[in-house]
């Protein structure tokens, strides 16, 4: 396993990088998202929180509060060597929300009877059992010739760290030196100093503002790069025959998050036994599988991937514990979260091409950090212009009721349009945001013109059911589909964050559930001579469409199933005549919870390495860990109160619906009581797409994105039906009447 910190895809050249180019040419490669526990205020995984997750298995902290070079550990006598702080990294890790277990992957491999070999002060960290110590360390590969000794060895070529780190070292006044070994007088975690100061000046080469984090020059990046690769280069060329070996970028060097390499060449261990109970068993003697079955099975030119990601060319740090194991016949071990890296679909035919086409997966996630923040200030100002402008329109100006329709009908197609746009490269422009606004705004065009393309269109519910239908079976067929939509979308979920890479994101459910909900009123609407079919055919899609987004292999949402039980119930109510009582309320929910638990147990007993996060859940509970798990999602709940865009938008959607819509227009009824004249049905979605989404903003960690985005799709296209309705009705403003003159007195009138 060869750590080479910091390095990216885009780092890689056929001259400067000969070694690396090879294996991305024979190999199979994908990018590695490398998320760990970041320091305070830092967006970056430092590289001693990646070698430690690398040794956990699941994500780790580093001590301090930025990022420092790896200790170099004490070496003894025999050759074995023993990481200094050890005990204090062990206790940090208890107090991170992740509780990593460093030193289990050195633990598993001697269990089993292997033997552990480290190359760098890195690799020692990722090698280390849980006491700390390492049956066999060497400052490099010079120093330890013979591998073949050994069941794994952990290497390092870390110069493109040591020069990040010397150089944000620095800018401080402190030095480094050989190895990344801090001198005397330095400062940080175990005489490490660390590369974020304060108040760093910006410029090209520092990171975010009041980060202090420094970025390498151009020069010194392709000059460390270069030495990594002639490391890299070094270590191959003592690696015995039919080993398998494993590249990684494990971790950042700059002032931003990056995708970086992976690549895993020889055998992948696929035919070797997974059974958790072989971690303390089953003897690893060699560093290949023994039997002839086992050799057949090799990592292959194409891409990676993982079933953690289920993405093609995508895998996680954490992924690479697993993958360590599986290679060796270990198993996964308790504790690791990630999931062994597996043959992907064809990749392409030459190292350059590859090189290219995972280096714009990091550009797109990197233009993703730039444009999100900007595209939602948009998104909101526009909604509440428009809000604004619809409601004069509504009180005063009729001649534009055709207008407002359209726009608000293309409104509504926006958030589908969003994931729709994912179909175009526009990060790839000179200037993305443009592009970005630009190829949502066509994407929703195109999705308003399917409502005004039929016969629907002079339905009162005809572009909203189009629109809605659009939205429900877009993002249905994209999770069934691997959830490619969603991945570097702008409401979707980045893979350089790592929190999520299939099944359906929160603003994407709010979408998809608002979208349903919105169809089955317009289908109830259309069927409304048949009820009982009209029932029958909503509670059909209504359930296909729970399941889904519960479902494992597809949705694998776990807050997303309560929530949408409760939207879908609450229409059905409605839309049979049915009184929606808070008991009838409760026994739906208690339905929604027992279906997301008996799908999570359903996937709790499949083995370790198939599971979702649904089974991995049930089985931080059975650990006694939920808890836990549970505090930090509320408080990412409550922390996206904090989200004024998001939260702004929200307010003023409902404002716009109930003091606007709701209130009589200047030509008598609300346009709302009009359209629920003429489509009681749309009463029914609007009330069950509601409660989908405050349940959903309650019990998922998304918190107030969930009612945002869900009245970003209800609201408009529940405008375009009012609309619709106020222009049916007669253009007879309802005027005051005159003061009648005062009654006059029965009596006769006086003499």
């Amino acid at each position: 396993m060869i750590g080479v910190p910091g390095l990216q895809w885009d780092d890689l050249d056929p001259v400067r990088t000969p070694a690396l180019w090879r294996l991305a040419g024979t190999g199979a490669t994908a990018s590695l998202s490398t998320r760990a526990v970041p320091p305070e205020g830092l967006p970056v995984t430092c590289p001693i929180a990646g070698w430690l997750t690398l040794s956990a298995g699941q994500r780790a902290a580093a001590p301090g509060s930025a990022c420092a070079a790896p200790p170099a550990p004490a070496v003894a006598a025999d050759g074995s060597a023993t990481i200094p702080g050890w005990a204090e990294l062990v206790s940090l890790q208890r107090s991170s929300p992740f509780q990593a277990t460093v030193g289990l992957l050195g633990r598993t491999v001697t269990a089993a009877g292997g033997t552990v070999a480290a190359i760098g002060p890195g690799a020692a960290l990722a090698a280390a059992d849980q006491s700390g110590k390492v049956g066999k360390y060497a400052a490099s590969v010079a120093e330890l010739p013979d591998l073949t000794p050994y069941t794994l060895v952990v290497a390092e070529a870390g110069q493109i760290d040591q020069a990040w780190t010397a150089s944000g070292q620095e800018s401080t006044g402190t030095a480094t030196g050989t190895a990344g070994a801090p001198t005397a007088g330095s400062t940080g975690q175990d005489g490490a100093g660390p590369i974020a100061t304060t108040g760093a000046p910006a410029d090209a080469r520092t990171g975010p503002a009041g980060s202090g984090v420094r970025d390498l020059s151009p020069e010194a990046r392709r000059a460390a790069v270069a030495a990594a690769d002639r490391t890299v280069g070094e270590i191959l060329a003592h690696v015995p025959a039919g080993s398998t070996v494993l590249v990684a970028g494990l971790s950042d060097s700059g002032s931003a998050a990056h995708l970086h390499i992976a690549v895993a060449t020889g055998p992948s261990g696929a035919a070797a036994t997974t059974a958790a109970t072989t971690t303390a068993t089953t003897p690893a003697t060699s560093a290949r599988p023994e039997t002839g079955d086992d050799a057949a099975e090799a990592y292959r030119k194409g891409w990676l991937t993982a079933t953690s990601t289920r993405q093609e060319a995508l895998v996680t740090l954490t992924d690479l514990t697993a993958t360590v194991t599986h290679v060796l016949g270990l198993g996964t071990p308790d504790g690791v979260v990630g999931r062994a890296w597996q043959n992907g679909g064809e990749g392409p035919a030459s190292a350059r091409e590859t090189a290219a086409r995972l280096a714009d997966a990091d550009l797109a996630s990197q233009v993703l950090r730039q444009v999100r923040e900007p595209f939602f200030i948009v998104l909101v100002t526009a909604q509440v212009l428009f809000y604004v402008l619809a409601s004069i329109v509504i009180r005063r100006a009729r001649r534009m009721l055709g207008v407002t329709r359209v726009v608000a009908t293309i409104s509504g197609a926006v958030p589908v349009s969003v994931f729709l746009a994912q179909l175009v490269p526009w990060w790839g422009f000179a200037h993305p945001m443009p592009a970005l606004l630009a190829t949502i705004l066509g994407m929703a065009v195109v999705v308003a013109a399917a409502g005004f393309a039929g016969p629907w269109r002079s339905h009162v519910l005809g572009p909203l059911t189009a629109v809605a239908g659009v939205s429900s079976a877009a993002l249905l067929l994209d999770v069934v589909t691997g959830s490619r939509l969603q991945v570097n979308a702008v409401a979707g979920y980045e893979p350089v964050t790592g929190g999520r890479f299939y099944g359906f994101g929160n603003m994407a459910f709010a979408v998809y559930s608002t979208g349903t909900i919105l169809l089955l009123a317009g289908v109830a609407h259309a069927l409304r001579r048949r009820p009982r079919l009209a029932a029958l055919v909503c509670l059909a899609y209504g359930l296909v469409a729970v399941v889904a987004d519960g479902w494992p292999a597809w949705g694998a949402d776990f807050g997303g199933v309560p929530s949408f039980v409760v939207g879908v119930a609450v229409f059905l109510l409605m839309v049979t005549g049915r009184r929606v009582s808070v008991v009838r309320l409760g026994l739906v929910g208690l339905a929604g919870v027992a279906l997301v638990a008996l799908i999570a147990v359903a996937d709790w007993l499949r083995p370790p390495d198939r599971r979702t996060h649904l089974g991995g859940f049930v089985q931080q509970v059975v650990s006694g860990e939920g808890g836990s798990v549970i505090g930090r999602k509320l408080g990412a709940m409550l922390h996206t109160l904090g989200n004024l865009p998001l939260t702004l938008l929200s307010l003023v959607a409902l404002a716009f619906l109930f003091l606007v819509l709701y209130r009589p227009s200047r030509w008598g009824a609300s346009a709302l009581s009009l359209v629920y004249e003429r489509a009681p049905e749309l009463r029914a979605g609007l009330f069950g797409a509601l409660a989908a989404a405050l349940v959903g903003f309650l019990i998922n960690d998304s918190g107030i994105a969930i009612p945002a985005m869900a009245l970003t799709v209800a609201v408009p296209l529940t405008l375009a039906a009012s609309v619709r309705a106020l222009r049916d009705e007669p253009a007879t403003p309802t005027m005051p009447a005159r003061p009648s003159a005062p009654a006059g007195t029965p009596a006769p009138p006086a003499p």
